[in-house]
Parts: C-alpha cells; sequence; structure tokens
C-alpha cells in the first residue's frame, strides 16, 4: 500500500481539544454479519441506516450533512449539499454512491458516473479518478458517535459557505460531522450452522446422506421405497440420524450399513 497507509491518525481533533501524544491501538476484528435494527432513524430515512462500522460501508451508501441533506454528484466532477428531503425519503440517485472496502481503516467512494472521490490539493472534493490511489483513499473516524471522514492531506470532508464539498479543516467540528448511510441488509443465515447434507426437506436430506454414503457400484441412487413420513416424527423425537440409517440399510448399499 501507500505511504500514507504506515500513518495511523488519532481520535478526532475536536476544536478546543488537548491533543495527546499517546494514540490508542485498536485490536482487529473479524467482520461479522451484520444485520442494521429497523429503527425510527432507519424509517425517517427511507430505510437506510446509520453506519457506525468501517466494515459496513460498501455497496450504495449516501454521506448525510446535517438531517435529509446529503452529498450530490455533478456532471462536471464537482459535488455539492442536495436539496433537503422530506421525512421517510432516501437519498436521490445523484446521491448515492458506492463505497468500497479498502482495508480496517480506509475506504473510498465511487460516485454514479463512475469516477472516485478524491482532494485535490486545492483543498476541493472532486469526482473524476478512474482508480483508487492515494488521493482516493478515506479514513473513517468515529468517536461519541460521530462521524467523519478524514483524507490524505489529514483533513476532513466537509461543506463551505457556497455548499461545495472541501477538505481543508484538520479539526473536526460541527462542520466536518457527517452520517454514512447504507441500503444494503447483510441478511443473517439461520442455516450457517447446519451441515450442508440437513438443508432442505425431509426427502432431500435423506437423498443427501444416500448420495454421501452410498456405495455406487452401478452408479445409481438407491432411496428407501417406505413411507417417509415417520421422518418427520423421528425429527421431533431426536432419532432422524438413527432412522435414516435404518432405512439406509434396507437398501443394503451404504457403506456404514452391515
Amino acid at each position: 500500500m501507500s505511504e500514507y497507509d504506515k500513518v495511523r491518525p488519532g481520535k478526532l481533533k475536536l476544536k478546543g481539544d488537548k491533543i495527546k501524544g499517546k494514540k490508542r491501538k485498536h485490536k482487529h476484528k473479524s467482520h461479522e454479519e451484520h444485520t442494521p435494527q429497523i429503527d425510527a432513524d432507519t424509517i425517517k430515512h427511507g430505510n437506510w441506516w446509520r453506519i457506525s462500522k468501517i466494515e459496513d460501508i460498501t455497496g450504495p451508501v449516501a454521506i448525510e450533512f446535517g438531517k435529509h441533506t446529503y452529498l450530490k454528484a455533478l456532471d462536471n466532477g464537482l459535488f455539492t449539499l442536495g436539496a433537503p428531503h422530506n421525512e421517510g425519503e432516501g437519498p436521490s440517485p445523484e446521491e448515492i454512491l458506492t463505497g468500497v472496502f479498502i482495508s480496517e481503516r480506509k475506504v473510498a467512494f465511487k460516485s454514479g458516473y463512475n469516477k472516485y472521490l478524491r482532494i485535490e490539493k486545492n483543498g476541493v472534493v472532486t469526482g473524476r479518478s478512474d482508480a483508487i490511489g492515494p488521493s482516493e483513499q478515506w479514513e473513517p473516524i468515529f468517536q461519541d458517535q460521530k462521524m467523519a471522514l478524514l483524507g490524505w492531506n489529514e483533513c476532513f470532508m466537509s461543506v463551505d459557505d457556497e455548499e461545495s464539498v472541501i477538505a481543508k479543516s484538520k479539526k473536526a467540528n460541527v462542520e466536518e460531522f457527517l452520517t454514512i448511510r447504507c441500503h444494503t441488509f447483510k441478511e443473517a443465515n439461520p442455516l450457517k450452522d447446519v451441515p450442508q447434507e440437513e438443508q432442505g426437506s425431509l426427502k432431500q436430506v435423506e437423498i443427501n446422506y444416500v448420495k454421501k454414503f452410498q456405495k455406487f457400484q452401478d452408479k445409481r441412487l438407491r432411496l428407501c421405497t417406505e413411507d417417509s413420513k415417520d421422518l418427520k416424527k423421528a425429527k421431533d423425537e431426536g432419532t432422524f440420524h438413527e432412522t435414516l440409517l435404518d432405512r439406509r440399510s434396507k437398501m443394503k448399499a451404504d457403506r456404514y450399513c452391515k
């Protein structure tokens, strides 16, 4: 990675705060499935939920300044603040970005024009890059339920008086606080702890186990022809696997049946 990745900024530099020399070390956490809670805030924003972890910045996202106003991409490669939305509305298409997770502390954003956001030397945020380099990488900083985006120039993203998007302040004040919202729900998989063989209907489960243990001498699948209504009862009583084994043993084709 670039030399910028070797520098890890500390906490949010709030105006009036004293900067301490000691930095807090963060332990790396593995990525976990995250199912956001459908709360009042999410409903007020058209089911776009507030991101609180960097690994969730992926897929369709929107950057919100204030309340119901989002970063908006212009066709000239610049950005501005879009018009306020009514409660219950989500961002407009031109206000939707694509989040790209790069590392445990860096992300990138791509506009609807397929260009990556970057900070120019004059501090103006543009969307004119075709690839991700040091200037296109951002570090989300979380502190006290507040969030800000730190760029390669060690300045935070904000919106100026003319509603142009810039990154010129090295300290995060109210103007630099923002919210990143996501519309992608990562559904928890209720079958993730269930063996592959036991996923599906009872009939499919029996077929799965026959395929797993049958000795295919003639490459023909042999299923027990008896009524399978006892399988449900056996599953409820905790004798499901024994019943499956008995049914396979009657076909005299299972490698574990004598």
